[in-house]
């Protein structure tokens, strides 16, 4: 639909072109609101926010304004209000903020985010050094010291001599540290 086009239906049936603009462009409102909104809103808050846009250009459209490009004019509009929506909530959110950061400092769970991140690394890093042991090395490995399992069962799973199996993890723990040794852990 262009701007013609609505304006005609505008003026034929203000119900119809209502309809027929929020059909048309209802989708497309949506996502300018959410990318602009998207995780510090509610869907509430975007749903609302779509609402407005709606009335906005419904109550102040003037075909001047829209330049013959109705999505363009519409794109603003909804880009304008999801802006304006964003400041209310961050300012709602700010002013909560104050009042609750004390509270939310006694709930604090301890977590050390910079440990957690540090320690994921460490395990991205041992999994690749184990992956780089290649078969069945690896899998002996991990069900080892993962899974916790005998030398006896690992034999039983992979088809050779408990005594085979407490070899190979003997030589793969040395080339492990080797490899951790050379990616910069001390392993």
């Amino acid at each position: 639909m262009d701007i013609n086009e609505y304006a005609a239906l505008r003026t034929e049936s203000p119900d119809k072109a209502c309809r027929a603009l929020f059909d048309e462009y209802c989708g497309y409102v949506y996502a300018v609101v959410y990318n602009k909104l998207g995780a510090c809103a509610s869907s509430e808050d975007i749903e609302e926010c779509v609402s407005d846009v709606f009335a906005e250009i419904w109550f102040g459209f003037d075909e001047k304004l829209a330049g013959g490009d109705i999505k363009g004019y519409i794109g603003t509009v909804a880009k304008r209000r999801a802006i304006n929506r964003y400041h209310a909530l961050h300012a709602r959110s700010a002013a909560s903020a104050a009042t609750t950061d004390d509270v939310l400092g006694t709930f604090s769970d301890g977590t050390d985010i910079e440990a957690d991140a540090d320690r994921a690394e460490q395990q991205r890093i041992l999994l690749s050094c184990i992956e780089e042991l290649g078969e069945p090395d690896s899998t002996m490995i991990i069900q080892r010291f993962y899974y916790s399992r005998t030398s006896k069962q690992i034999a039983k799973m992979l088809s050779m001599k408990p005594s085979a199996v407490r070899m190979r993890i003997k030589r793969a723990l040395v080339r492990l540290g080797e490899l951790l040794r050379k990616s910069g852990m001390n392993g």
